[in-house]
């Protein structure tokens, strides 16, 4: 069945498996219309020969090639004239000691994690304020992960890339006039069960100089391999379905009850050493700016 002339245009990156392709399988049984890119279009031979080009579109994309993702988008124009909802989910892990990895294997992990999806982001801010009808605008789901929020040994670069995602979107967000009604969303996800700590895991060899049994990184190896996800990537679907649909969607939500508790604790212990340092903070102040003071000033300023 094609999706009706007035559903929701998806596009999601990342396509060929895990979250990405989970949600374009959810998506296209609810009857709403896909625009679906990952690098080997051959892996989704058997959705497209199941979907009619009228709601599945399949085209090519390297999330760090800009002048692909400037095509990317010329073509869902002519093809849908219309556009709803971005999902940013390409991507992959880098494993290894900051020391030890190669700067440009580095470089590429940002291009991929951040760069990319800033280069969408962009695209997508065109098109739902100049090609959607005025005001319709649009919704971006950044797919971020627990460590986005909360950074682990050995994988300094994944979340240095997720990190700066992360700031980006928040960043976006307060950017927008509200009259275009465009809004991003950070989707934080724990352990589920995709190719991201395996076929999708770069992992580079251990550094000389870390202690093979005791070291951080060296027991996040062990770690990494042991790893028992306890997500369902169908049900992460359906809670990024149910995202994109609610107006009042926070800036974060986190997928799995790791990532909740990750945040929870990082979050709370955040809040913690602030009140533990409150007195260094303020103190910092000129001596004509009290703390109080300058905290009743500052939330004035900024409407809060």
């Amino acid at each position: 069945m094609a999706g009706t002339p007035d559903s929701r245009v998806w596009f999601v990156t990342g396509s060929s498996s895990g979250f990405g392709l989970a949600l374009i399988e959810a998506v296209l049984a609810i009857n709403e219309r896909v625009v679906a890119t990952l690098r080997d279009v051959t892996k989704l031979a058997d959705l497209q020969a199941k979907y009619p080009a009228e709601q599945l579109l399949i085209l090519p994309l390297d999330v760090t090639n800009t002048a692909q993702i400037t095509q990317v988008f010329q073509q869902i124009e002519q093809h849908f004239h219309r556009l709803d909802v971005v999902v940013n989910n390409a991507g992959y892990a880098l494993a290894g000691e900051i020391e030890g990895i190669p700067e440009d294997e580095g470089r590429r992990q940002l291009d991929t994690l951040f760069w990319g999806p800033v280069a969408i982001m962009k695209e997508a801010t065109r098109f739902f304020r100049e090609v959607n009808p005025k005001g319709r605008g649009g919704r971006i789901l950044n797919i971020s992960s627990i460590g986005g929020y909360d950074a682990s040994p050995l994988v300094a670069y994944y979340a240095a890339g997720k990190f700066a995602l992360e700031g980006l979107t928040q960043s976006f967000n307060k950017e927008m006039p509200p009259q275009w009604n465009i809004k991003a969303t950070i989707i934080e996800p724990g352990a589920f069960a995709t190719n991201i700590w395996t076929s999708g895991l770069v992992m580079t060899p251990p550094h000389p100089a870390y202690p093979p049994d005791d070291a951080p990184t060296s027991q996040y190896r062990k770690i990494i391999t042991q790893w028992e996800p306890i997500g369902d990537v169908k049900k992460a679907a359906q809670a990024i379905i149910l995202v994109a649909a609610d107006n009042d969607a926070p800036l974060r939500v986190q997928l799995g009850s790791d990532a909740w508790l990750g945040v929870n604790l990082r979050a709370n212990t955040t809040l913690k050493d602030q009140e533990k340092w409150a007195a260094v903070s303020h103190g910092t102040n000129l001596d004509s700016h009290s703390g109080p003071e300058a905290i009743a000033k500052l939330k004035a300023l900024m409407g809060a």
